[in-house]
């Protein structure tokens, strides 16, 4: 069976790659886009109303297969593979390559070399800008706009320590698919850190169980260290010490850091077991 999260296909439609492995009417190659919206829904149907899967970040390429002519373009995440529908208005053409990502929770985008203006825009943490030149203290994109050039590091810049990333997005309203300081997953918090620290990693608890690390054996599960990820049946937490660890969760319903022996009773007592920790070293 194909994981329809990371398997562009349709009954009436599918990705070219997919020909010869999976059904569909016909078979498209797709075309590159970027998102140009702060922050786009990925969605599991075509509507406002639908369930939000994911989000996709500026900057962030997707291949498109297909668009619905109401406003809604299918396609694929490029950087975790994920599949989904997106609003067609945050989508262009890529114009130029990324040289920065923003590296703070959010920043303000200016229209000009001026803090006292109206910000054009609000950006978050791992999206990706063009900057074509310095003003001052700003660093001023391909489309004109001013940010703040302290909020702004290298494309190919590495946070050192994944765990320190997430402890930023403490008190961050939960969101079901959310990556964003406007709202975020359990998942969703994974990821952006480890991304931030040049880790790939995959969107779902389930696929970062399968995916990330290596799994301790029952024994070792006494000696957690920072940076360890324990996971129950659709969450997971990143353990910041022998005691506490930092999730996003919905009994919080915001991101929280707190003792992780009280907390996996809890989620006990809810009905969920440990089911993996993964040591990602």
């Amino acid at each position: 069976m194909h994981d329809p999260r990371l398997t562009p296909v349709r009954g009436d439609i599918a990705a070219k790659y997919l020909q010869g492995k999976v059904e569909a009417n016909r078979f498209v190659t797709g075309e590159e886009f970027e998102v140009v919206e702060a922050i786009a829904a990925v969605r599991e149907q075509p509507s406002s109303n639908a369930t939000l899967m994911t989000e996709a970040l500026r900057g962030e390429r997707v291949t498109i297969y297909d668009r619905n002519g109401e406003g809604w373009a299918w396609g694929q995440l490029n950087a975790d593979g994920y599949v989904g529908w997106l609003p067609d208005a945050g989508l262009a053409r890529p114009a130029a390559t990324p040289t920065h990502v923003v590296s703070v929770l959010r920043t303000f985008a200016f229209p000009g070399p001026s803090i006292k203006l109206p910000p054009a825009d609000t950006l978050v943490l791992g999206s990706k800008l063009t900057i074509v030149r310095e003003h001052g203290a700003f660093a001023v994109t391909r489309d004109g706009t001013f940010l703040p050039k302290i909020h702004l590091v290298p494309l190919d810049h590495r946070e050192p320590d994944f765990v320190a990333v997430a402890e930023r997005f403490v008190g961050t309203s939960y969101l079901w698919g959310g990556k964003s300081s406007f709202g975020i997953d359990c998942s969703g918090l994974v990821q952006v850190s480890l991304t931030a620290a040049g880790i790939g990693c995959p969107r779902d608890s389930d696929m970062q169980q399968a995916g990330l690390g290596r799994a301790l054996e029952a024994h070792e599960w006494d000696k957690l260290q920072r940076g360890d990820l324990i996971f129950w049946k659709g969450h997971v937490a990143i353990v910041r010490d022998g005691a506490t660890m930092v999730h996003a969760n919905a009994y919080h319903m915001a991101t929280v850091i707190e003792s992780t022996g009280p907390a996996i009773a809890r989620i006990r007592q809810a009905g969920s077991e440990v089911v993996a920790i993964k040591r990602l070293a």
